[in-house]
This record gives C-alpha cells, sequence and structure tokens, in this order.
C-alpha cells in the first residue's frame, strides 16, 4: 500500500479516466481526415511556433526525465541537478546547431535528411533500424514502468492491476499515434506540458513554503535527508567519484537527447525556418524552468522524505515526485491538498501516455515511409493512402510488440533500456545527422560507417556496464560480467561513430548524390511556399 488517502486515490481514478476521455476527443478531433501524407506527418506545418515549442519541450520532459530527474536528485544531489542542467545544454544544442538544418534537410523522416545527402535504398533501411533500436528501448522503459505506477498511486499491488495498466497504456498510445498523427499528438504533449508545468509550480512552492523560500535551509535539510551528509551537495556521489564516468554520462545525454527521431521528427512541422528559431526558443524556455522545478522537488523529496523512504519506495526514485507531493500536505489533509495531488498524478499519468505515443509515432513513420515504402519498395511507389495506411498499421505492430515486451520484463530494472537509447542516439545517430548536414565531402559509405560503427559499439559495450550485471540496479543483479569501467558507453562509443564516418568518407570516393546546404536551403524555402499554399485552400 502506498498510505495515500483513499479520497486522493478515488480522485486521482477519477481523473485517469478523465484524461483518457478528453484526450482521445483530441486526437480525433485534430487527427488527418484525409489521406494526405502531409498532414498526417506534419500536421500540414499548421502548429503555431508557441505550440510547437511546448510539444517539443514535451517530448523532452518525458516521463523517464520527469521521474528519473527527480530521483537521481532527491539521491544524490549534485549530480542529478547536473544531469537536469544538462538536458537542458542538450535542448540549447537542438536549438542552434540542428534545428534549423533539420527543417531545411528534411521532409518526414530522419531517413529523408540523410538520404539528402546520400540517395539509397540502404540509408533508409539502415536509417530505419537505428531508429527502432535507438527508441525501442525507451518505448518499452517507459511503458513497464507505467503499471507500477498506476498502482503506486491507486495502492493496488495486485500483478494483474499492474500487467492490465500496461495493456491499456499501450493500447492508448497505438490509438493516439494511428488517429492522431503528428497533430495530434503534438497537442496531447502541449496539453501534457501545460498540467506538469501548473502542478510543478504548485508542488515546489508548497516545498519552498515549509522552508520559509529559503534555498539554503531546503538544501542544508536535504543533505542530511540524504543520508550523505555534505557530500550530497559536491559533485561525484553518484558514480563514486569517478569523473570520467561523470563526462561520459553527460556527453550522452547532451548528444543523445538532441538527436533521437522523436525529438528531431518535431522540425519537420515547422512551417519556416523563423518559425522554429521561435518555437526552440519555447521550448528551451519551458525545459529550463521545468529543470529548476525539478530541482527544488527532488531536493525537497530528500529533505521532507529521505532517502531511506526513496529508496524503500523505488530503488530509483522514480516515485520521490509523488511522495514528495504527500509530505507536503502534512498529516491533515484538505480537499485543497488532495486535489494538488490528484493534478500531479494525473500530470505524470498525462506524462506517460503522450511520451510513448510520440515515441510510437516516430517508429511507425520510419518503418512505413523509410522501411517499405522509400526502402523496400523504392521502384513500385506507393499512394499517398496506401503508405498512411501503412503508417497506422506499423503504429499498431511497434505498439502490440511494445505492450509484449514491456508485461514480460517488467520485473525487470530496465534503467539499462534508457540509458541504451541515448547511448544509440549520441553514437550512431548524432556522427550521421552532423556529417550530413555539415561536412560536403561525406558521402554513403561514411553514413552507413557512422550509424552501424556507432550502433555496434555501444550494444558491445553495455553488456559490459554494471548497468546490466554486478549491481542491484542491473538487469541481472545476481550474476557479475562486467569488463566496462563506465556507466555509459560515450566516452567510447560517440568517438568510434565519428571516427567510423570519418574514416569510411576519406577511404571511398563515391560522391554521388552530394547536397550543399544552400541546396537544402533553396529547396525547403520552395517546400514552405508549397505548403503555405496547401495550407490556404483548406
Amino acid at each position: 500500500m502506498t498510505g495515500f488517502s483513499t479520497e486522493a486515490q478515488t480522485m486521482s481514478l477519477v481523473a485517469f479516466i478523465a484524461v483518457i476521455t478528453v484526450t482521445l476527443l483530441l486526437c480525433v478531433m485534430t487527427g488527418p481526415d484525409r489521406d494526405d501524407l502531409d498532414e498526417f506527418y506534419t500536421g500540414f506545418r499548421s502548429l503555431s511556433p508557441m505550440q510547437s515549442g511546448l510539444a517539443i519541450a514535451g517530448d523532452y520532459i518525458s516521463a523517464a526525465s520527469v521521474l528519473g530527474t527527480i530521483g537521481v536528485i532527491s539521491l544524490v544531489g549534485q549530480d542529478g541537478l547536473v544531469l537536469a542542467l544538462s538536458t537542458a545544454l542538450s535542448l540549447v544544442l537542438l536549438m542552434f546547431l540542428l534545428a534549423e538544418p533539420l527543417r531545411n534537410a528534411g521532409r518526414f523522416t530522419m531517413g529523408d535528411v540523410l538520404t539528402r545527402r546520400a540517395p539509397s535504398p540502404a540509408v533508409r533501411i539502415t536509417a530505419c533500424i537505428v531508429t527502432l533500436v535507438a527508441l525501442f528501448p525507451l518505448l518499452i522503459f517507459q511503458l513497464a514502468g507505467a503499471g507500477d505506477l498506476l498502482a503506486f498511486v491507486l495502492g493496488i499491488d495486485a500483478a494483474g492491476f499492474k500487467t492490465g495498466s500496461i495493456v491499456l497504456l499501450g493500447l492508448l498510445m497505438i490509438i493516439y499515434a494511428a488517429i492522431g498523427g503528428m497533430k495530434g499528438t503534438a497537442f496531447i504533449q502541449l496539453v501534457k506540458t501545460v498540467v506538469l508545468l501548473a502542478a510543478a509550480v504548485a508542488i515546489a512552492a508548497l516545498v519552498l513554503n515549509r522552508f520559509d523560500f529559503s534555498v539554503p535551509s531546503l538544501l542544508d535539510a536535504a543533505a542530511r535527508g540524504s543520508g550523505a551528509g555534505q557530500a550530497y551537495l559536491s559533485p561525484g556521489l553518484q558514480f563514486g567519484g569517478d569523473g570520467l564516468d561523470l563526462i561520459s554520462s553527460q556527453l550522452t545525454v547532451v548528444l543523445g537527447a538532441a538527436c533521437l527521431p522523436h525529438i528531431t521528427m518535431r522540425m519537420f512541422s515547422s512551417r519556416s525556418a523563423p518559425a522554429v528559431r521561435r518555437s526552440m526558443s519555447w521550448a528551451v524556455s519551458t525545459v529550463v524552468v521545468m529543470g529548476l522545478l525539478s530541482a527544488v522537488i527532488g531536493f525537497g523529496a530528500a529533505a521532507l522524505v529521505g532517502r531511506q523512504q526513496i529508496t524503500l519506495s523505488d530503488p530509483q526514485g522514480k516515485t520521490s515526485i509523488l511522495l514528495v507531493s504527500q509530505a507536503v500536505m502534512g498529516e491533515s489533509v484538505s480537499s485543497f491538498e488532495t486535489l494538488l495531488f490528484t493534478a500531479m498524478a494525473t500530470a505524470i499519468f498525462l506524462t506517460l501516455l503522450a511520451s510513448v505515443a510520440g515515441i510510437t509515432l516516430a517508429c511507425a513513420n520510419s518503418l512505413a515511409h523509410d522501411l517499405i515504402t522509400n526502402g523496400l519498395r523504392r521502384r513500385q511507389q506507393l499512394r499517398a493512402g496506401t503508405e498512411m495506411m501503412l503508417a497506422r498499421a506499423t503504429a499498431a505492430l511497434v505498439g502490440l510488440a511494445a505492450i509484449v515486451l514491456a508485461a514480460a520484463s517488467r520485473h525487470w530494472n530496465l534503467q539499462a533500456m534508457v540509458t541504451l537509447s541515448f547511448c544509440l542516439g549520441a553514437s550512431a545517430i548524432a556522427p550521421a545527422l552532423v556529417y550530413s548536414l555539415f561536412w560536403q565531402r561525406f558521402n554513403r559509405a561514411g553514413l552507413l560507417a557512422s550509424m552501424i560503427g556507432g550502433a555496434v559499439s555501444v550494444l558491445i559495450l553495455i553488456t559490459g556496464t554494471t548497468l546490466v550485471s554486478g549491481s542491484p540496479q542491473a538487469i541481472f543483479p545476481d550474476q557479475d560480467f562486467t569488463w566496462f569501467p563506465y556507466t555509459t558507453t560515450g566516452l567510447v562509443s560517440i568517438p568510434v561513430g565519428f571516427l567510423a564516418g570519418w574514416l569510411a568518407t576519406r577511404l571511398t570516393n563515391s560522391r554521388t548524390g552530394i547536397h550543399r546546404q544552400e541546396d537544402f536551403d533553396d529547396e525547403a524555402a520552395e517546400a514552405a511556399i508549397l505548403v503555405d499554399t496547401s495550407a490556404a485552400r483548406y
């Protein structure tokens, strides 16, 4: 049992049902109503910069990042705060380096961006495989944790309820992705972001109120509650003082988060280059604010709940945000405080729904557009309606596979899944995108080498980390076959990905299909005119 009041649990259940109803209605209302690929994949680029920015921020503020970041801050203090800042820095990198070139070079998927540099079915197919390998672990992690989280909130500890929660959330994410398309999932992310920010502001204000809005008092109390004393407020607690491990982790987060396909696909829905810049300004501001709120809530959890109670509930601290929501209420729970807890629980539930729907859509789009339409069937062009049906069918396929795997693995510690996704984003996708967008000589051989080399190095190295074996937080905690000295693979696999692309390009002479960035800009300007004209007709 959770210890939450029966009234709070009942209100949370009613709120969850209301959220499901409203979001389904929102998807139906905003989803494509005809067989138009631009409408399904980009929403006709009809989102305003603010709407697009909040949707991008929503993808960044996923269930894994919200629950994980607050949990890490509550357990290891300053190292967790650095993680939150790394997430914001990742979005800044995306804003200033990649956002506008991605928008100019891409149409629907990451495969579109890469094949502008090196047109080839092999590039399409490889891009799809890397997309699935990078996003599927993140999808499974968030879906598998949903059952435990809902059971924790509602006080139902039955295994059948947890499995049923995974199935329900999985079916909902299929519907959101298949019916809503880009625009529908974007609006769900927008609503999620607003609700989560409002709830986080309220919880953070109550935490600060407990300490008379004195940050030093909050930090002192957090250090005492952490059980680590002043070491909690110093760097090095998370990785035992290993500075290289900390650098590897932060580098992986900064590069990986910026290049994951469900993030980059949002760039294609902006109507123009100025619009994508304004969207990124909204996104950065939102993520920075959420990072600051997460820090206050995380330190508040350490101060008001304490490390022992946090780890007893969840060893990674993923329930910290709910525990501190309960703690700030005190012993006498008023209607307002019950409502506040319900709002926070609902925001987390909505975050789960929005996160898995966006990832499912990115996987489905890549399967339909990159693998099937332009990879396997390149000589026989499919009609727009057929490709849209394929995208919806692949959304169902991805969702069903994720449901089965999440339900089967929910008893395991899946933190390695999140790390795997970010490592693949940083080591396989980042080199391919950076070289494709900014290196004129980059060719197909280099493109394939960077994606394959980076991905293979991650898959090999991560088997030797303590996330897989040799620690209580590992997938196999009772076994120890660790051989890699760092928790994340980024310190080695990121250079491997970049070096593989550079070497393959230098050693080959093929420059077929090379496009300059100016060509991207000119073609993007023509595409923007066509999109604006099409939007005006409708």
